[in-house]
């Protein structure tokens, strides 16, 4: 953790008494100097992954191919920016099928959905596109591997979760939703019943370490992903926060407030001693928490674009002096093929 500047820096406006004109004018008093230039460190990797853009370039490719409207089930990735983007090309957002017209191009979001949507939608004669992310649906086979070995399955994530709502909705059978180690102690499973788990992509390994150890003391016969198969988007950011967080006084993370990795690397940052605010953007930041800092760090969720990471950085440099740098991290090279029929367009 870097020194702070000594002494409390006032950023408010504060009221000056302008006698000649017989009123109280409010005006902005100057931002004082900083000692030394304000050290903005980016993290690596921050922002979109191979799923997400895979995602949106689904969207993207059916408006070129298709005469507007496309529909789309559900926000195709938790970004209010990249939405309205999408929004302005032609693409129209719903939540149910049943506002889809029968024979209209449709497109699942990138969380994935329950098998009854996808027979919804064929019952409709809607020209389907599947946006899922590549690692939800390799957890979407996971759980019907364990349903035909006849384990009882339980899914680690967060109730509510469109993901989790689409991998609960795989098999006809019930599904135990755990969000932590006292949910795992009230599962009504024998102890020595097959069990088998997936768990939340937008969880990491950090995430769900506790809760998989719980399920390992409680059952015996139990089956579950290699940490191998965690998404490798999810740790990589997660682990970058943990850097950044040694680095820096405050921590600013771009990121819708539904999307559930963002809230997780602002969690992460906070559990690491440095305050950590998560922003849409950079109209909603505050000068009171920065004003004391010499660092700053920046990152941004999975469904974050870019640009408004770079929204924050000028914002930044409007206080003053200012030296950005990217911290040193993974590279992600890793890429995901369109739907087939969309890859041609």
């Amino acid at each position: 953790m870097l020194d702070r500047i000594e002494g409390p820096r006032d950023l408010r406006p504060r009221a000056e008494a302008d006698l000649s004109q017989g009123s109280v004018a409010m005006r902005r008093r100057p931002l004082p100097r900083r000692r030394r230039p304000l050290q903005i460190i980016l993290a690596q990797p921050r922002g979109f992954c191979a799923g997400v853009v895979r995602a949106i370039e689904t969207v993207e490719r059916a408006l070129e191919k298709y005469d507007a409207p496309v529909y789309v089930r559900h926000e195709i990735v938790h970004n209010k920016h990249v939405v309205d983007g999408l929004r302005a090309k032609g693409a129209r957002f719903v939540e149910q099928l049943s506002e889809i017209p029968e024979g209209a191009v449709t497109i699942f979001s990138a969380h994935g959905v329950p098998k009854r949507v996808e027979k919804e939608a064929g019952a409709r004669n809607l020209i389907v596109h599947d946006a899922t992310c590549p690692l939800v649906a390799k957890v979407h086979l996971q759980a019907r591997r364990h349903f035909r070995e006849g384990r009882a399955l339980v899914l680690i994530g967060h109730a509510g979760h469109p993901e989790v709502e689409g991998t609960l909705g795989q098999v006809p059978a019930p599904v135990a939703l755990v969000q932590n180690e006292g949910d795992v102690e009230k599962l009504n499973i024998p102890s020595d019943a097959p069990v088998g788990y997936v768990t939340q992509t937008t969880l990491s390994v950090d995430d769900t370490r506790a809760v998989i150890a719980a399920l390992r003391r409680k059952f015996s016969n139990l089956a579950g992903p290699d940490t191998r198969d965690i998404c490798y988007a999810t740790q990589n950011r997660q682990t970058a926060v943990r850097e950044l967080s040694k680095m820096v006084d405050v921590i600013l993370v771009v990121g819708a407030k539904n999307s559930s990795n963002s809230n997780q690397l602002r969690e992460i940052g906070r559990q690491m001693g440095a305050p950590s605010y998560l922003i849409g953007d950079s109209s909603e930041l505050r000068r009171e928490w920065i004003e004391n800092a010499r660092a700053v760090g920046v990152t941004a969720g999975a469904s974050a674009p870019e640009e408004l990471v770079q929204g924050v950085v000028d914002w930044l440099k409007r206080l003053g002096p200012a030296e950005v740098s990217t911290l040193d991290g993974r590279q992600e090279t890793v890429e995901f093929r369109l739907p087939p029929e969309l890859a041609r367009a």
